[in-house]
């Protein structure tokens, strides 16, 4: 590559050039002046002073010099909230060195001495990267802007409050443990948390404790070596390996096996593991984040969960509330659940009706935010495509959530004959609209009422008074 095709790049890159010798100095200015600002030191001490008086986005650093050495100087760099992007220059005779920087943290290393279309390649893409990392920490930050968190929708007071300890515990590398009914989001915040939290840059490894078989699970976990066990034909690596540096998310943690409980525990005490069949200590360098839907202490009280694991792992504790105790949330919900499921299935934008959205604020969601989903997406699935999601186009559990409470012998109790006799007025009526299309004038002739009063009717029933 030629120094002309580096002119996208504008004069106000600016490239550290770090290295002891003047003569190396002067001549990488040379190759480097035309298309990049480009700033000298002939010390670690100093090149770390010019990078916190400049915006620098690329640093060259010697490995070998007097006083602070490159892989000194790089681990301080390294250290910066928003760092250059750092190349190494070795000697041949170093260059195991410059794959340790690279380990470090380091781009890329160069060694001396150096092809001159190299050296540009290299600086080219690190200042690539640069801009692809600063670009990539702009949009997330104008993504919380606009939406806050992400893909975490509602603003009701039971969501204020849980939004509230997530923003806090993001800032923290303590272990984290969400607990809410099934089909809550709980993975959704885990994700969320890795994504806006202070290990964002690390893996984000979920586990389905709940998935693996009980013979598998140490494997699963902590890997194990060639030959452990039958059928370890290969090395594996566990999951807590894969998280070095990020976020372990035990899903289902109330499924794990008692025996598996108590080396999960000396693993967050001791911060390091052994492979299954290994005899070599790793490091566990992973913020733990749980989930269940299960009431753990009361598995305390029956001995299948133990309490010293409880309490290590519910050092933030996160609770979701269920659907039904944040109506308001819905019809944000259900928007945001429609844009994304049209955008999936590559379908035209779908409505709601505002009848329709009234009949989901009712119900009780037993499947929480998951059912939520699967309904609109049948829904979606389902439509012509012309018109919005109505009323008629739900299904019956919707529109009489409580025809179970009026049934003798229901597991609900009966709340009384008035109660009832509503109950069943509701059901024949829009039973009767169904047949004619929602046509009300139709419904009124069929029910022998005038359609002023089936309209009052409607709306003493909660069904609004649609008219056609």
């Amino acid at each position: 590559m030629s120094i002309s095709e580096l002119d996208r790049f504008t004069p106000s890159d600016t490239v550290l050039i770090v290295d002891d010798e003047e003569a190396v100095l002067e001549s990488l200015e040379v190759l480097l002046e035309k298309d990049f600002r480009v700033l000298k030191a002939q010390s670690g001490e100093k090149a770390l002073a010019l990078i916190r008086e400049n915006n620098v986005q690329v640093v060259i650093l010697d490995v070998m010099m007097p006083g602070m050495g490159g892989m000194a100087a790089l681990n301080c760099i390294m250290s910066f909230p928003d760092h250059p992007e750092v190349i190494i220059l070795s000697a041949a005779d170093s260059a195991r060195m410059g794959v340790q920087a690279v380990k470090n943290g380091a781009f890329d290393y160069i060694a001396k001495p150096f092809d001159t279309e190299e050296f540009l390649e290299v600086t080219r893409k690190a200042l690539e990267k640069k801009r692809m990392r600063r670009e990539i920490d702009f949009l997330r930050s104008e993504v919380f802007k606009l939406g806050g968190f992400g893909n975490i929708v509602g603003r009701s007071k039971p969501m204020e409050k849980v939004l509230k300890i997530i923003s806090r515990v993001c800032q923290t590398d303590s272990n984290i443990l969400i607990t809410g009914e099934s089909g809550t989001g709980k993975e959704l915040v885990a994700r969320t948390i890795h994504s806006r939290g202070i290990r964002s840059k690390g893996p984000f490894i979920s586990v389905n404790c709940a998935a693996i078989p009980r013979e598998l699970l140490e494997s699963e976990f902590f890997g194990h070596e060639r030959g452990a066990f039958t059928g370890a034909h290969e090395r594996r690596i566990g999951k807590f390996e894969l998280a070095h540096g990020g976020i372990l998310f035990l899903d289902e943690l109330s499924t794990l096996h008692i025996d598996l409980q108590a080396k999960l525990l000396r693993v967050l005490q001791e911060k390091e593991f052994t492979r299954v069949g290994g005899d070599r200590n790793i490091l566990a360098d992973a913020q733990v984040i749980s989930a269940t839907n299960q009431d753990l202490k009361e598995l305390i009280r029956k001995g299948k969960f133990r309490e010293d694991l409880y309490f290590r792992l519910n050092v933030l504790p996160i609770e979701l509330p269920p659907l039904r105790e944040r109506p308001q949330d819905i019809p944000a919900l259900v928007h945001f659940i429609l844009e994304k499921i049209t955008h999936r299935l590559n379908r035209p934008r779908v409505e709601i009706t505002k009848d329709a959205l009234e009949l989901l604020k009712r119900y009780h969601w037993p499947g929480n935010i998951r059912e939520l989903e699967n309904l609109l997406e049948r829904l979606v699935a389902f439509s012509s495509g012309e018109g919005a999601i109505d009323v008629p186009d739900l299904p019956n559990e919707l529109i009489f959530p409580d025809v179970e409470s009026h049934i003798p012998g229901s597991s609900n109790p009966s709340r009384g004959l008035n109660s009832a006799r509503d109950q069943f007025e509701r059901m024949y009526i829009l039973s009767v609209l169904r047949k004619v299309g929602w046509n009300q004038t139709e419904a009124a002739k069929i029910l022998g009422v005038h359609r002023n009063t089936l309209i009052r009717k409607l709306a003493l029933l909660g069904l609004g008074g649609r008219k056609i």
